[in-house]
């Protein structure tokens, strides 16, 4: 018979107790404070529910009441300068550091008033739930999307397992730029279930990150049990198997949750981190609003009584007053500051409508609605000093031909010898001596400890740049394939292509993408598309295509120096041609929002991207059309180049837009559409566009060619808008 040898996990994995000792021991000041904090969410969320019931919420209130103690619990360890995300349901974590990094030491909630400043922290986080200006995102993030870097809270996220990567980011920033802080993910248990969870888990591990992953576990994912949903409902387990030390606790007990989490700063202080802590606790109320999910027929009835009578708030009550520390006077004043606290910064943003008694929202607390767009992306003024040489600034100065991949890993090193916050992520990129293509083989000989490997998940490695962005970094991240951003299109849409505006901007987010398109390998439908159509879907990324090693340098240096997020398009069949550059100047830049004019003309506009550039001045060579190339560069939104386009129809009167891409993927309908709308009188001709067909490519050399745009498209093009 086969002998069967038992494994175990490589981290410990264990349930930590408290009981009654645990509750002595802890000091009696500390205890207060924590039931008046546990209190004081209580009240916020019961003041939200009435607000939402009085119509003055717009969206969602997914209120934390029962869950108060994981959230005291785990904030009595963290300091203001430790990072916090969380999700949908986050009230009761973001409170408690806004209101904490405003507490003056030595607060006695018994016998000091509320600091102008606590007071502040809840009249702005009730407005921002509220959608309201005076809230911290100006009322673009409500009650899901909450950002308050100051106090530790680098942004929450409404996508089920958004945001554990993103704290894995902040403490990669942390580590690699010295500094002494924890990052806390706090998350549910249906989160604990998405494959974004388990990579951004596996990353923290695999890189040593002093990350808590902070699970709450109450059950229930919306309506749907734990049980319906995952055999192992242990969901500590996914921590231990993963080699990160894991503790369940149980979530309904402050000071117990208060002790593993000091326990798990212990573990980071001596091994590094992660930790995940996992909490056992309860909503009392349904996803949403004020209705009990038995209401819904999802929860037995006699499971809801079972745990209200475990509920945090009035158990912690009867313990201080057991344990002599509070008298029943002392309970009811407490009540009454936080009550009033509360209700304080409820009524600073309503009113009461005149000749009744309901409430309403006074007409200058809501945001301008003009300012809807303002803030999607910076003003590149940071970009301001930085030396600029293009294609029309080349007179007198000497070149030298490289390939554009050398000149390509040149930048990069140099880049990373000026700004010692540039990494470089990605799958492989810090072997074969400079990852698939060579990108980063400067940055290997000059800075291994910069260069990061990457688990083959790109939807975790881009949010955890995403995180390391917002908290110092400047990351550099490299997708092997066009088509692996599909993978990665929560963090790069949800993620990185929203989170400066719905935060309400003010804050930079530097982190270059780059993406490698390659149609014409072989490698079929799922390695050859060109993505940069799914970037333009969101205006938050800025966009650009170089088409020579001259436009490589200079737009990846801007790129690097950006307070935006940029995506970089590389064709892998300009990776081994040769360019004439300046010669040993890796550290010009080129502007965004400039098209380079290839070829003057005055027969009719090509708009070409990529490949399709060099492909239209040869056919209008080929031909004897007259043709003016514009090499567009910049494909963004914010990028066109309008000016240099419409000077260039007002002579051509005729437009050919070229992309090689499938015509599902192409962004030349966008472009169309502001050629029409802004120089429509200018037009002589129908505008025609160059694509491929509506498939990827496939497999087949034959299929291949015909699924994409061509140089002997662009000849049928120009025949047929000249007439020829």
């Amino acid at each position: 018979m086969p002998q069967r040898t038992p494994h175990s996990p490589l981290a410990p994995w264990f349930r930590l107790e408290s009981g009654p000792a645990d509750w002595q021991a802890a000091p009696r000041d500390r205890l207060v404070h924590w039931y008046s904090q546990m209190l004081l969410i209580r009240r916020f969320e019961e003041k939200l529910l009435e607000l939402e019931k009085a119509g003055l919420i717009h969206g969602p209130a997914h209120a934390s009441i029962g869950q108060e103690a994981g959230a005291v619990g785990a904030m009595s360890v963290l300091g203001a300068a430790d990072r916090i995300n969380g999700t949908h349901r986050a009230h009761h974590q973001v409170l408690l550091k806004l209101v904490n990094a405003a507490t003056p030491p030595g607060f006695d909630v018994l016998n000091d008033a509320f600091t102008p400043e606590m007071d502040e922290a809840i009249h702005r986080f009730m407005a921002e739930i509220m959608g309201l200006t005076p809230g911290y995102c100006g009322g673009r993030g409500g009650s899901m999307h909450m950002r308050q870097a100051a106090a530790g809270i680098m942004g929450t996220s409404a996508i089920v397992g958004g945001n554990p990567p993103h704290a894995v980011g902040y403490a990669l920033a942390d580590k690699m730029l010295g500094r002494d802080q924890v990052s806390v993910a706090f998350f549910g248990d249906g989160a604990a279930q998405n494959g974004a969870s388990y990579e951004a888990m596996n990353i923290a591990a695999a890189q040593g990150l002093p990350t808590i992953f902070f699970i709450e576990n109450n059950l229930y994912g919306v309506s749907t049990r734990i049980t319906d949903i995952t055999r192992e409902t242990r969901i500590s387990s996914r921590g231990a198997m993963l080699g990160i030390p894991s503790i369940e606790v149980d979530g309904m007990d402050v000071v117990a949750v208060h002790n593993a989490m000091a326990e798990a700063r212990r573990i980071i202080a001596s091994d590094g981190g992660p930790v995940v802590v996992e909490a056992l606790l309860y909503r009392h109320f349904h996803q949403s609003g004020s209705r009990k999910g038995s209401d819904f027929g999802y929860r037995p009835l006699a499971e809801e009584e079972e745990w209200l009578a475990r509920d945090p708030v009035t158990t912690a009550a009867q313990r201080l007053r057991e344990m002599g520390i509070t008298s029943a006077e002392d309970l009811a004043r407490i009540d009454a500051t936080v009550t009033g606290r509360v209700a304080a910064a409820a009524a600073q943003l309503t009113e009461t409508v005149p000749g009744g008694n309901a409430l309403r929202i006074p007409d200058r607390l809501w945001p301008d609605p003009a300012s809807h767009d303002d803030g999607i992306l910076g003003d590149l003024s940071e970009l301001a000093d930085a030396r600029v040489l293009d294609h029309d600034d080349m007179a007198g100065v000497t070149t030298e031909r490289v390939k554009f991949v050398t000149a390509a890993s040149e930048t990069l090193a140099a880049a990373m010898d000026r700004d010692p916050r540039i990494i470089v992520m990605g799958e492989d990129v810090h072997q074969m001596r400079g990852g698939v293509s060579g990108f980063t083989k400067g940055a290997l000989e000059r800075w291994p400890g910069r260069v990061l490997p990457m688990p083959i998940a790109e939807n975790g490695f881009t949010g955890v740049a995403l995180g390391a962005a917002l908290n110092g970094l400047r990351p550099v991240v490299e997708i092997m394939f066009g088509d692996f951003c599909f993978t990665a299109a929560d963090q790069i849409a949800h993620g990185v292509g929203k989170v400066r505006h719905m935060f309400g901007s003010g804050f930079p987010v530097p982190l270059v993408m780059r993406v490698r398109v390659s149609p014409h390998t072989g490698y079929g439908s799922q390695h050859s598309t060109d993505p940069a159509a799914l970037f333009g879907l969101f205006p938050g990324w800025r966009i650009v295509s170089p088409t020579t090693a001259q436009d490589y340098i200079g737009q990846v240096n801007a790129a690097l120096r950006c307070d935006d997020p940029v995506v970089v398009i590389e064709h892998t069949e300009f990776y081994q041609r040769e360019f004439d550059v300046p010669a040993g100047d890796r550290g010009f830049i080129i502007p965004f929002g400039r098209a380079h004019v290839v070829r003057p003309g005055t027969a009719c506009t090509v708009l070409a991207t990529s490949v399709m550039v060099a492909s239209a001045v040869k056919m209008a060579e080929e031909t004897g059309i007259d043709a003016e190339v514009i090499d567009l560069r910049n494909l963004d939104h914010h990028g066109i180049d309008w000016d240099t386009i419409g000077a260039s129809v007002e002579r051509t009167g005729r437009v050919i837009i070229a992309e090689q891409t499938a015509r599902s993927m192409s962004m030349g309908a966008i472009w169309a559409d502001g050629i029409q709308s802004r120089f429509f009188d200018s037009l002589d001709h129908e505008i025609l566009r160059v694509t491929g067909g509506l498939a990827a490519p496939t497999v087949s050399a034959v299929l291949n060619r015909a699924a994409l745009g061509s140089a002997a498209d662009i000849r049928e093009a120009l025949l047929r808008i000249t007439g020829n």
